[in-house]
């Protein structure tokens, strides 16, 4: 595991599993939650992502970075897509009562946004910053309002992984000699085109810690009778986003409301209306043979829907800041990180921050009020 200066790795003992963990070097146990930060990352990748903004934190934080089940340190159990993301989201919570952090301020990038979303749903959280988040809906099959296409999920869950992507990520590909490479996807998907970091190898090593285990990454598949063939199965990283186990736009209801930030790129081919990975549109655009049509298989407006609930969530006595980052893509702490740094210092409420960091090029602050 490739650690950066100030950066060091743990394992954490819990009765479900062990996690791993990442923490910056002198971080003081004794710091109160509302100074404790802790990042969840997404789907293939792990800790590893959050390293460069963990170094970029103001130091008098404690800062911790999880390993969710199958990926990075954390042990590969199976995980059973029945219950959403709820798996994720009880290792988090397993890790943090082992470390006797009670709450904290929580930090999801894409999946990790839906687990960070959950996890408010069972346990109270001082804030939610949700980077190109899941829709609230899950991911594939739904309309604008979360109600689902079909009723098996058609084209949804672990049937809709590359076959030969899996197959790279087993094999350690460290290449770019193919667009299925690790490498390549996270130079197409997880950010957008153009952007190049020093830390590339790192996000590539972290991408491959995980685990394509039965159980784990990308979970199982069913015939369907409805295009495009298949349907979600019962396990796996993928089928726990499949829209008959996730959904979290009850976050709306939660009688106590933290804070939340939504920030994410226009330029996300990853989760957007007409995201590159809704094999709907793959569908509209001819690269999926037999789309039925827009009535029967639409692509799912992801942000469209992620927009809707959290402006339910204002009206409903919350407050929501949306920052959308033009010409990003996935990755906004990657890509635009002062933007992503003040943004999140913002919405923790802490006082201290720089006043040579620049805001964000946009803001759209929704209270119940508006």
């Amino acid at each position: 595991m490739t650690v950066l200066d100030g950066i060091t790795a743990r394992i954490i003992e819990t009765p479900e599993l062990t996690v791993g963990i990442l923490e910056r070097a002198g971080g003081d146990p004794a710091t109160p939650p509302d100074r404790t930060v802790v990042l969840i990352h997404g789907n293939v990748s792990s800790a590893l992502f959050w390293q460069e903004t963990m170094q970029d934190l103001p130091g008098d934080l404690r800062v911790i970075a999880v390993d969710l089940r199958g990926f990075g340190s954390t042990e590969h159990l199976p995980i059973d897509a029945t219950r959403g993301v709820r798996d994720f989201s009880d290792d988090i919570f397993a890790a943090l009562t082992a470390l006797e952090i009670p709450t904290a301020h929580l930090v999801g990038w894409s999946m990790g946004g839906g687990v960070a979303m959950q996890y408010a749903l069972d346990h109270p959280v001082l804030s939610l910053t949700l980077v190109s988040p899941v829709s609230p809906y899950g991911f594939g099959g739904t309309r604008r309002d979360g109600s689902r296409l079909t009723d098996d999920d058609a084209g949804c869950g672990g049937g809709g992984a590359n076959p030969d992507f899996v197959q790279r990520l087993a094999g350690a590909d460290t290449t770019d000699d193919a667009p299925t490479s690790p490498r390549s996807v996270f130079r197409t998907g997880y950010v957008a085109d153009g952007y190049r970091g020093e830390h590339e190898d790192i996000w590539v090593e972290s991408m491959l810690t995980t685990s394509t285990a039965s159980g784990n990454y990308p979970g199982d598949s069913v015939p369907s009778e409805n295009w495009p063939g298949f349907a979600a199965g019962t396990v796996g990283v993928l089928n726990t986003m499949a829209p008959r186990y996730f959904d979290v736009s009850a976050i709306v209801d939660l009688a106590v409301k933290p804070p939340v930030l939504w920030i994410h790129g226009t330029a996300d081919a990853i989760v957007s209306d007409a995201s590159f990975y809704d094999l709907n549109h793959l569908g509209a655009l001819g690269v999926v043979p037999g789309w039925p049509g827009a009535d029967v298989a639409p692509a799912q407006p992801m942000v469209s829907q992620t927009r809707d609930v959290l402006a339910a969530y204002a009206s409903a006595g919350g407050e929501v800041t949306e920052v959308p980052l033009e010409g990003a893509g996935h990755s906004a702490h990657l890509e635009r990180p002062v933007e992503f740094r003040h943004a999140l210092l913002q919405v923790i409420g802490y006082i201290g921050q720089s006043p040579t960091v620049a805001p964000p090029t946009e803001t759209i602050i929704l209270r119940a009020s508006d």
